[in-house]
């Protein structure tokens, strides 16, 4: 069994004309949504082997918040830069390269190939997968090379606004 959350960048800055989108980092508001996913994440009794999260600022900080909420050790999450330009058919990419001895993964990317690459596992599709917003699917294999035909199931979505 393999357990995949995916996990949306948090809040950034629009304010600084100019500057480079993968150069946004995250606003306060972001920061404190990203805590609040966290505390649940940790209820929920998540505990990851893996991050893997698109080396933009704002995927990187949200990684990294996340790695703190949960006592996942900081210098152990994967920053791959292809996740920022990959489409949701690309992202399966990402799990050649995944141990098998990896059952938990969180993976930190954008919109809209999160939300497009979760639509392919959830029974319901979701309109739009929000900033922080976390969906997190088991996949009955033992092998990530094998999650898009493996049998899944949706454990949870959960987005910021339901937890406030």
């Amino acid at each position: 069994m393999k357990t995949l959350l995916i996990v949306r960048h948090a809040k950034a800055d629009w304010q600084m004309p100019g500057q480079k989108d993968q150069d946004r980092p995250l606003i306060n508001r972001g920061i404190k949504r990203t805590e609040l996913i966290s505390d649940f994440l940790k209820n929920k009794n998540i505990n990851p082997d893996l991050i893997v999260a698109s080396s933009a600022i704002r995927a990187a900080q949200t990684a990294k918040l996340l790695a703190k909420g949960l006592d996942f050790n900081e210098s152990k999450i994967i920053f791959n830069p292809n996740i920022y330009h990959w489409s949701h058919v690309d992202l399966f990419d990402v799990f050649l390269e995944i141990p098998d001895d990896v059952n938990t993964m969180i993976l930190v990317g954008h919109n809209p190939t999160l939300t497009d690459f979760s639509n392919i596992f959830l029974d319901h599709p979701i309109e739009n997968l929000p900033t922080t917003g976390v969906v997190c699917i088991s996949f009955d294999t033992n092998v990530w090379s094998d999650i898009r035909k493996s049998t899944t199931k949706t454990e949870f979505v959960i987005f910021p606004k339901m937890l406030q």
